[in-house]
């Protein structure tokens, strides 16, 4: 600004000097003076309406920032959701050692083993077993009842095999009378 207000005295000092005529230089002066005035006001108006521009960029800008970090804050819930990697979960146990009941923090998928407080046998976890096979395996010393499904499945087969041995015998008797109609009937 100092640089512009020496510039414009300059002017004004050269006017004075070249112009001998007081009554021109005062015309010219005043001219001058009027001319920079409209370009000042010019200026002045340009500035408002550049300041009235940046400040609607700004509220647009902060309306965006709130938009981003609304969505920023929705992202990484998300990602929490899905990579809870800082999360622990409780799992009810049974040491298939001792039966101790127990409850383990894990805090990942990841873990592959756990130590039972009591016998401090090492457990391993299998998070990839099918839950048909968890249904299919069970057996009295982990307490998933196996041992009663074996039984289960060997009273059924002897059932089975039982009741086959009647229809083979019900089958013998049914040709027995068959064979018993045809003579009679002969």
């Amino acid at each position: 600004m100092s640089d512009l207000k020496s510039h414009y005295q300059k002017i004004l000092k050269e006017l004075k000097d070249n112009i001998k005529d007081e009554k021109e230089r005062s015309f010219v002066i005043n001219k001058f003076q009027e001319l920079s005035i409209m370009f000042m006001d010019i200026i002045d108006r340009l500035t408002y309406i550049t300041d009235i521009r940046v400040k609607e960029v700004e509220e647009k800008q902060k309306e965006v920032e709130n938009k981003i970090t609304s969505i920023q804050k929705a992202v990484d819930g998300i990602e929490d959701d899905i990579y809870e990697d800082e999360e622990t979960y409780e799992f009810e146990i049974t040491c298939p050692y001792c039966n101790n009941d127990f409850v383990a923090d894990i805090n990942s998928d990841m873990a592959s083993e756990v130590e039972c407080p009591e016998c401090h046998n090492i457990i391993e976890l299998d998070w990839n077993a099918d839950e048909e096979e968890y249904d299919e395996h069970n057996c009295s010393h982990c307490e998933r009842d196996c041992i009663k499904n074996q039984a289960l499945t060997y009273a059924a087969d002897t059932k089975e095999d039982t009741n086959s041995d009647e229809d083979i015998n019900s089958e013998d008797d049914d040709e027995e009378n068959i064979d018993n109609e045809e003579d009679e009937d002969m």
